[in-house]
């Protein structure tokens, strides 16, 4: 489960038995997570969420939970929910959509810095501080922080809690603080999350793919879908078309967000440098941190 991001490894979710009795969906979410979610439900979960409800003519109901460990013990397990967003395609233990949207990890520098063209491989990155996403102490950590600590840089290597401190706005957005006022130079970051704190910033950010001149055991990026109890199919094939129905105006809520979009990669003995061509940054902050029209 290394491999998996950190809010899809962190998350686990949504199940109710009886789906289509239901007039309201219940939906498990984290309540102080933007981009992603929050109370005042104005992440992008939130709103592709609303197209769904409307989709099965259900209205919505929130259970708020903090992201932590133990979500399935204490949501899934005990039938909470009927429906949890954002997590990985695939994920064990629960029932998942087809992905809606698939997304990267990314670096993130100020554009002042005109650190430009990072790859894992670049020798730039052992004389640089660096910011990581951690999960925990324990074996399952992101992506980029495997990937660093593989190239022995670890001494330069700042860690940032994805669960952090609730008594502050939106946690995990520490390391995207933490690059604008110069506590670190370079950071790795979960495209949606950079793409949506940097477009905000007061200072310049310029964003990129994390990518590698050779291939990694820890891929950069990864399908997300919704998730329902295991059981329940009749659920899982309703939220499918509702997705599928309403793909158009879901795609356009992610590009309002910033979210980095991605397409299924081409084998890698064709790539020149892996995960370098499946990934584009719609309505970001540019490499130069200028503003992105869409057209990158």
């Amino acid at each position: 489960m290394s491999a998996i991001h950190p809010w899809l490894l962190a998350l686990s979710l949504g199940w109710a038995s009886g789906a289509a009795a239901l007039e309201t969906l219940t939906v498990c979410a984290d309540p102080n997570n933007l981009p992603f979610s929050n109370k005042a439900r104005e992440g992008f979960e939130n709103k592709i969420v609303e197209l769904v409800a409307q989709e099965l003519d259900k209205q919505i109901s929130y259970v708020w939970w903090a992201q932590r460990r133990g979500y399935v013990r204490n949501t899934l397990n005990e039938a909470k929910c009927d429906l949890w967003p954002g997590v990985a395609s695939g994920i064990e233990r629960v029932a998942t959509t087809r992905p809606y949207y698939r997304s990267t990890y990314v670096f993130v520098t100020r554009a002042s810095s005109h650190l430009q063209d990072l790859t894992l491989d670049d020798s730039r990155l052992r004389a640089l501080s660096i910011g990581v996403q951690l999960i925990g102490n324990d074996a399952n950590n992101t992506p980029p922080a495997h990937a660093i600590a593989s190239r022995g840089i670890v001494a330069n290597v700042h860690g940032y809690m994805l669960y952090g401190n609730y008594a502050h706005p939106n946690p995990p957005a520490a390391i995207m603080i933490a690059v604008a006022d110069g506590t670190v130079d370079v950071a790795m970051v979960w495209g949606p999350l950079a793409g949506y704190f940097a477009q905000r910033s007061s200072v310049a950010l310029a964003v990129s793919p994390i990518t590698s001149l050779s291939p990694s055991p820890w891929p950069m990026t990864f399908d997300v879908s919704m998730g329902v109890q295991l059981q329940n199919g009749a659920l899982l094939d309703e939220v499918n078309t509702a997705l599928a129905r309403r793909k158009a105006a879901i795609d356009d809520i992610l590009r309002q967000y910033s979210v980095p979009s991605c397409v299924a990669p081409a084998p890698v003995a064709v790539q020149e440098v892996a995960g370098a061509s499946e990934c584009h940054l719609s309505e970001m902050v540019r490499r130069d941190g200028s503003r992105n029209n869409g057209t990158a």
